[in-house]
């Protein structure tokens, strides 16, 4: 039992997906199948309740499970304590960020972070937000990086910045040519916007309401750049963050046009509530701190 095996099992409870878990851990489907009942088979119980899907814990699971979390994560804190009484901030610091935190931020951060701290290294993998957050309980990633954070049972949420929000439109639009607008403005426009389960849309959808405006939906996505690529392609306007914009608007595929009032979107940093933090993990949490501006 070594903690490649403690994790490959929590990631199965997490996902609820032996092939998810296998591909997380970079092993076989066969492999991970192949672990579960070899682990049965000497615990003398049934661990996975297979007649359901996605398969669920057997109470034995539910048990075996909350082992594999209090020893892995004993063993984070014993390295954790480690490299305090070392003195030393090296090792890798895994984040988990949503799609839409600029790629060009996270690689200003990789090389201020390198260069202060050459001993210590930044894993990023992008999710969408629900995957941030379990990537996060299942102690895949230290931290995680989403947007309208909300702390759960087991999740703390810290504020991180503000990001303002304008209206995306192609440079010939209509409306392209104003130096700003009123939300009264978007009145009846064709608008491209979000899957009506993401936190984003139901904050513009909120937005507009309580501006009375009625937009028509022409389409809707799960992720920002599926979002400017169809209104480059002119099939509407959007209101997205502004720092999400700024490449497309160098290069003139977008304008982004003030909005006046701006809905704001919060992007967020959270962690599990009894984390204890490696020095490479607090050094790289201070670093987004210090970079707390609202965008």
């Amino acid at each position: 039992m070594d903690l490649a095996h403690l994790r490959l099992f929590l990631d199965i409870a997490h996902t609820r997906s032996l092939s998810r878990a296998a591909a997380l851990n970079g092993v076989s489907q066969s492999a991970a199948t192949q672990h579960v009942q070899e682990l049965e088979r000497r615990l003398g119980v049934a661990l996975l309740d297979r007649s359901h899907r996605p398969i669920v814990l057997t109470p034995a699971g539910r048990l075996y499970y909350e082992f594999c979390r209090d020893v892995v994560r004993r063993q984070e804190e014993f390295a954790a304590a480690l490299q305090q009484l070392k003195g030393t901030v090296e090792g890798v610091v895994r984040v988990a960020a949503i799609y839409s935190v600029a790629l060009s931020e996270m690689a200003s951060l990789r090389e201020d972070f390198a260069r202060r701290f050459p001993g210590a290294s930044l894993e990023v993998e992008y999710l969408r937000p629900e995957k941030v957050y379990e990537a996060v309980e299942s102690g895949r990633a230290d931290l995680g990086l989403v947007s309208y954070a909300e702390s759960t049972r087991q999740i703390v949420a810290r504020p991180w910045r503000q990001e303002r929000m304008v209206v995306a439109a192609v440079p010939w639009h209509a409306l392209a040519a104003r130096p700003a607008l009123r939300p009264a403005d978007l009145q009846g426009a064709s608008f491209v916007t979000f899957d009506e389960d993401l936190p984003i849309r139901r904050h513009i959808d909120q937005f507009l309401r309580e501006h009375a405006v009625e937009v028509r939906v022409v389409l809707h996505f799960d992720n920002i750049p599926a979002v400017k690529e169809a209104v480059a392609a002119g099939a509407g306007v959007s209101i997205l963050p502004w720092p999400m914009l700024q490449e497309e608007v160098r290069q003139g595929r977008l304008v982004a046009i003030r909005l006046e009032p701006a809905p704001v979107r919060p992007l967020g940093i959270i962690h599990l509530r009894r984390k204890k933090f490696s020095p490479a993990t607090q050094a790289f949490l201070d670093l987004l701190e210090a970079r707390r501006e609202a965008a």
